[in-house]
């Protein structure tokens, strides 16, 4: 988490990735977090690609637009807490000597250097003391994010172009967890993959912290490719089709939408077995007890809503998979109010809900 201020202001979130930007504020009551204010906006293609912004000037006029065009209560502050691309971040669990917060902050850089892929002077750096479940007496264990600055200083330079102020940016998986358990907490060990428009994001959660995250090229956009391939249909129908169909039988008495999907779906298996065992094997018994096994995997982003994908990654895998809900810490909205975020769109929001939960707790 990169913060640039620690005041006590109204914050709401913002999360941008290839195809769309999403806004949420929320506000704190003695309830909990309602909805106020939240918008989507979508990029044209080459706005920006893989987390990378190819095109400033585009994505700042978005910016503005969303801002300015919110569903519900008028925006009435500049600051914003922001994710940053996954596929861009680097996440690793280290251990260190017993040391001051003062004395990690000095050391953890040249720690970190030894395992992450640039060199330090040309990422920013954050790292958390993560709590390992045992009392380990000679060293800490922390887990630290590693972003190349020039990603990190062209998301700055888009929001203070279009008139916000950045308070915190954050890496996607951190607000992620955030948005899908209970007050942010568990301690149970999930499985949290973000199925997005754009590519997939694997996070293991335990002890209360995030244990290891990596980003997966394998998208629900690539699924409307396979249909619009397979079944020889215009993308707007396979996307139509997608969504209505989705890997339910009836879908095969006249389009096989689960024969177009599987090869790909059967790809995304492949690669979360592979993390899941490597993360057993050479991660988790480093950390904490061998005995926290990962209880069930949480499903979200927008792609997760396709018809059938818990039943068939449950089989697949051979664990419990459910569908999270990007809502659990947000009272209940009225369903009489046309503005709100209904809990189908919701998944596809659970990052930005997850910022704007932090930035509620903020102010």
């Amino acid at each position: 988490m990169f913060k640039f201020l620690n005041l006590q202001l109204e914050v709401f979130g913002i999360d941008i990735n290839d195809s769309s930007l999403k806004l949420v504020k929320l506000k704190k009551n003695r309830k909990g977090f309602k909805i106020v204010s939240f918008n989507e906006v979508k990029l044209d293609t080459g706005i920006v690609k893989e987390g990378v912004i190819l095109n400033e000037e585009a994505l700042v006029k978005i910016i503005s637009l969303a801002c300015k065009t919110v569903k519900g209560k008028k925006l009435d502050t500049k600051y914003v807490i922001a994710s940053l691309p996954e596929e861009k971040s680097f996440s690793q669990v280290i251990q260190m000597p017993r040391m001051t917060e003062n004395e990690l902050k000095s050391a953890v850089p040249f720690e970190a250097e030894n395992y992450i892929p640039l060199t330090i002077d040309k990422v920013y750096l954050d790292f958390q003391v993560m709590d390992s479940g045992e009392n380990h007496n000679s060293h800490s264990d922390l887990l630290i994010n590693v972003m190349p600055k020039s990603i990190v200083d062209s998301y700055v330079s888009c929001f203070k172009k279009a008139g916000l102020v950045p308070c915190i940016l954050e890496v996607e998986s951190q607000a992620v967890v955030r948005s899908l358990l209970q007050n942010g907490r568990s301690n149970s060990s999930f499985i949290f993959i973000d199925f997005g428009y754009n590519s997939t994001s694997f996070i293991i959660f335990s002890g209360n912290s995030i244990r290891f995250t990596c980003s997966i090229p394998i998208s629900s956009d690539q699924l409307t490719s396979a249909i619009s391939s397979s079944l020889g249909v215009s993308l707007p129908k396979a996307e139509e089709l997608k969504i209505k169909y989705g890997l339910a039988l009836q879908s095969q008495k006249k389009y096989d939408i689960e024969k177009a999907v599987t090869p790909i779906l059967s790809d995304l298996v492949l690669q979360i077995k592979k993390y899941i065992n490597f993360y057993y094997g050479h991660v988790s018994h480093e950390y904490f007890s061998s005995d926290a096994k990962i209880e069930k995997i949480i499903l979200c982003g927008g792609g997760a809503n396709l018809k059938g994908m818990p039943d068939f990654f449950s089989k697949a895998l051979s664990m419990k998979v459910e569908l999270g809900n990007p809502l659990i810490n947000i009272i209940p909205q009225k369903k009489n109010d046309s503005n709100i975020i209904s809990k189908e769109t919701a998944l596809s929001f659970t990052t930005v809900l997850g910022l704007a939960l932090r930035g509620a707790n903020s102010e």
